[in-house]
């Protein structure tokens, strides 16, 4: 069975640097063990990294940084994928750069928390990736039914 490639959202990004017992490095534990391949773009990197700044523990570019190890960085979206993801209507534009990337990078799955531009997609594919919830992204990974 090939291995999984997960786009990381930036809030999941944030959650990993914000919170040492997020289900997010569960997901890391099972990318360090061949289990799926974690990729994610600057622009969340640098979405996740400014939200930490703002609002996360003292600690927590530290822990960020560590994380960010265990994740590939794909390319910036360009012109075919950014028309691609347009074609979706996000509630927030923001937003139309990170599924862009996850389509360029040939991501499967894209794991995002935001109900507001990704809600209405949550366990549907579009253009090819499936968008997932970290709880439901962590067992698609093991092979488990989503609930």
């Amino acid at each position: 069975m090939p291995v999984l490639r997960l786009f990381l959202d930036a809030n999941i990004l944030f959650l990993a640097g914000y919170s040492s017992t997020s289900p997010v490095h569960d997901l890391v534990a099972l990318a360090r063990a061949g289990r799926c391949e974690l990729v994610v773009s600057s622009y969340a990197v640098e979405e996740a990294r400014r939200n930490l700044a703002a609002k996360g523990p003292a600690d927590s570019l530290q822990a960020f940084n560590a994380v960010l190890a265990d994740v590939t960085l794909v390319a910036e979206a360009r012109a075919p994928a950014l028309e691609s993801a347009a074609a979706a209507a996000l509630t927030d534009p923001a937003d139309v750069p990170i599924l862009a990337a996850a389509i360029q990078s040939s991501a499967d799955v894209l794991v995002t928390g935001d109900r507001r531009a990704f809600g209405r997609f949550f366990r549907t594919t579009f253009r090819s990736i499936e968008i997932l919830v970290l709880r439901d992204a962590i067992r698609r990974v093991l092979n488990l039914p989503l609930d």
